[in-house]
């Protein structure tokens, strides 16, 4: 039999440990329509000043760190979510143990 969905019990469970001084990131869902990354930051750790050529969504799962999205910086905590329209320019910083979401918008 075929399964129609992907389920993920708990998402911070499928980062098993985020090196010191590290960003690491797995894909765990692709198709014509999204792509779905699940990263972990290190605390300390930043994702540079980037753009994504398709809409973005960005869902922050654990820890605490900063968001900038254009000239904004936000605080981010649990529970954060941001949309991006493409070609935003936006970066992210963390603070503690990071666990994020990103979701790319075909």
């Amino acid at each position: 039999m075929t399964l129609n969905y992907t389920y993920f019990e708990n998402l911070v469970s499928e980062i098993h440990e985020i090196p010191a001084d590290s960003i690491i990131s797995r894909t765990i869902y692709e198709d014509e329509h999204v792509k779905v990354v699940l990263f972990g930051f290190a605390p300390g750790t930043e994702l540079s000043e980037h753009t994504a050529s398709t809409p973005a969504q960005l869902y922050f799962i654990k820890g605490e760190g900063s968001l900038t999205l254009g000239g904004d910086t936000q605080q981010v905590l649990p529970g954060a979510w941001a949309h991006m329209q493409p070609q935003l320019a936006h970066s992210i910083h963390a603070d503690t143990p990071l666990i994020m979401l990103l979701v790319l918008i075909r």
